[in-house]
Order: C-alpha cells, then sequence, then structure tokens
C-alpha cells in the first residue's frame, strides 16, 4: 500500500537493524530501513522501505554548503567543513564560525538559529565562567548558517528572510538538492535551526553522498563538490567534534559520514559506495554500528578497519557503571554477515 505523501514508512514496512541488550534480555529494538549503493548507483543491499521519503534533516548541510559554495562564497578549508557541520560547539568550532560572520560583514546577531549551550564540556565552562550565556555560535548549524548569510552578501540578496522557501539561496538548494539525489522533494518542511528541510529517498540521499564522495576522484566532476568531500575528510573535526562518531569514522577509515536528527546517518566512500539508515524511533544511537557494517557486508570498507572505530562509536551498556550487555546488530543485518 502506498505511503500518505506526509508521511515516512511504516513499522510493517522496515526491519529490525539492531536491538539493545541488557543482562542477556533484548530490551529496546531499533526498527528502520537502510540502503547500500555500488559506486555505480545500482542497489547493492536493500532494507525495510528505501524509497518513501524521509525527513533527511543534517544529512543535507554538505548540499546545502555546496549552493552557497555555488552562490559565490569564498569557503576554503574548516570553513567548508563547518558549512557541512552539526558540531558540538568547540572554541575552535565557534572561533572558525565566528571568521566566516566577519569574512560575510556581518554580526552573530543576524545569524538565524537558535543560542545554546555548546555540548562540549570546555566551550560551556567558557561561556559560563565569562558571563557570555547562550550562543548562536554554539548552535550545532552555526557553521551553515554563517554561510548561508555569507551567500547572501556576496550576491546583495535580503539577510533577514534567507531561511524562508523563496529566498533565492533556499531556491538554489533545493535545486541541488534535487540534482544530487536524482529525485524531486516530495515534502518541504522547517528544521531544527529553521531552515528549510528537504524530505527524500533513502536511495536518494545515497546517491547524492556517492556523488560527492567520487567527486574528488572524477575530473568532470564539480569541483566545490569536490572540495566539500576532501574538506570534511581534512578537517573531520570540524564536522562534528574530536571524539565524536563522525569525526572518528571520516579520519580512521577516509569515509565521509554525516548524521541527521532522528536517526538518520549516511556515509560514502571515495569510490562512490554509499549507505542511507533510517530508525523510525528517532535514535541515532545504532546508526554508526548498522551504517559501517552494511558497507562492510558488501566489501566496500575494510573490516578490521571498520570493527576498530565501532569498538570507539558504540555506546556501551551499563550497570553500576560497568558493561552489562550492548548495542547488537539485528537479524536483517546480522545475516548478511553469514
Amino acid at each position: 500500500m502506498p505511503q500518505p505523501s506526509n508521511a515516512t514508512f511504516t513499522v510493517e514496512s522496515a526491519v529490525e537493524l539492531a536491538v539493545v541488550e541488557r543482562s542477556g534480555f533484548v530490551e529496546s529494538r531499533h526498527i528502520g530501513s537502510a540502503v547500500v549503493l555500488a559506486g555505480d548507483g545500482t542497489v547493492v543491499t536493500e532494507l525495510g522501505d528505501i524509497t518513501t521519503p524521509i525527513y533527511a534533516r543534517s544529512t543535507l548541510k554538505p548540499l546545502q554548503a555546496l549552493a552557497t559554495m555555488q552562490s559565490g562564497v569564498p569557503l576554503r578549508g574548516a570553513q567548508v567543513a563547518l558549512a557541512c557541520a552539526s558540531h558540538v560547539g568547540s572554541l575552535d568550532h565557534m572561533d572558525i564560525v565566528e571568521g566566516m560572520l566577519k569574512a560575510a560583514g556581518v554580526k552573530e546577531n543576524q545569524l538565524q538559529c537558535p543560542s545554546a549551550w555548546p555540548q562540549d564540556e570546555t566551550a560551556r565552562n567558557w561561556l559560563i565562567r565569562t558571563d557570555r550565556g547562550m550562543s548562536k555560535l554554539a548552535f550545532n548549524c552555526s557553521g551553515k548558517h554563517a554561510a548561508f548569510l555569507w551567500a547572501c552578501t556576496e550576491n546583495g540578496w535580503d539577510t533577514h528572510s534567507y531561511l524562508e522557501p523563496n529566498h533565492p539561496l533556499q531556491q538554489r538548494i533545493r535545486a541541488v538538492i534535487e540534482e544530487y539525489t536524482g529525485e524531486e522533494i516530495a515534502h518541504l518542511g522547517i528544521d531544527g535551526c529553521g531552515a528549510p528541510v528537504a524530505a527524500v529517498s533513502l536511495t536518494g540521499l545515497a546517491r547524492a553522498f556517492s556523488r560527492l564522495a567520487k567527486a574528488p576522484g572524477d575530473k568532470n566532476s564539480n569541483a566545490r563538490a569536490a572540495t566539500v568531500a576532501t574538506s570534511m575528510l581534512d578537517y573531520p573535526w570540524a564536522v562534528q567534534g574530536r571524539g565524536e562518531a563522525n569525526t572518528i569514522v571520516m579520519d580512521e577509515l577516509g569515509i565521509i559520514a554525516k548524521v541527521g536528527a532522528e536517526g538518520v546517518l549516511v556515509m560514502a566512500t571515495p569510490q562512490g559506495a554509499s549507505v542511507a539508515v533510517k530508525m523510525l524511533d528517532g535514535n541515532v544511537r545504532a546508526t554508526t554500528l548498522v551504517g559501517l557494517t552494511l558497507l562492510a557486508a558488501a566489501r566496500a570498507v575494510d573490516i578490521p578497519g571498520v570493527s576498530s572505530v565501532l569498538e570507539k562509536v558504540v555506546e556501551p551498556v551499563l550497570g553500576g557503571g560497568r558493561p552489562v550487555g550492548k548495542i547488537r546488530l539485528g537479524h536483517a543485518v546480522s545475516a548478511l554477515l553469514d
């Protein structure tokens, strides 16, 4: 039965991707869908519903960053990575975003993302100690918003309405998303930061990241797309934060990785193999486990390297401060390893 146009896929069309086991008892189940594409775009693995749209949330940031660069924003190095980031608000993150605003000729109060306390403890303590309080710079999407404002000042566009869907920048972003996913946006909503967020299929999302990841090795590709992929890998700490899952994956495996709110994750290798995952319960804790395992099962990444990374990024299940269980693969995924 087709899904309504205003809803993502259902439990009935999903599979069990992971479970949480405590003291030998399965306590929770993560139901969702996932797809793996080969470098040529063919579907290698299909688990659950991979065609019904999902809100891609922050996984769209590299495409949004690409649209700002195609609008004339001269992002360089770590600035590119910050435009793609869902960052923890470290002092380094905030410094780079502040520099982006200065280069654009705008002020922090022109950012239309919310103010926030940093996830990074050192930065949070500094804001408290200096009586600065919550900051827009510390919000995880501040780099994206700084790039948005910079695009406005480069083109003489209105800086007050830059989040409106009919704004010239948002129209360009929509075009880039549709170009790279290879499909029309099914629904447009409002993301947590206030920016428009597109609903696309898991297959389209995986396709977009495949194209981005292959760009540095393809002389016929968009040079700015190549810069996005290269910068994410050159400055992985900027995309999320030191010790965070996406950063570790990029740093140790050399594949681009981007998490999104509500249980979304997408990753891609330089050869274009890609995986996109959506957990229906919105929890991201098992997404890296599932995504990397699916890439390993498709022989797109090195299995020993994946094992090493998973030891660092999969949350332990604790009782009294000691391990009493684990997050493990659901049967739909583990069966692919047999």
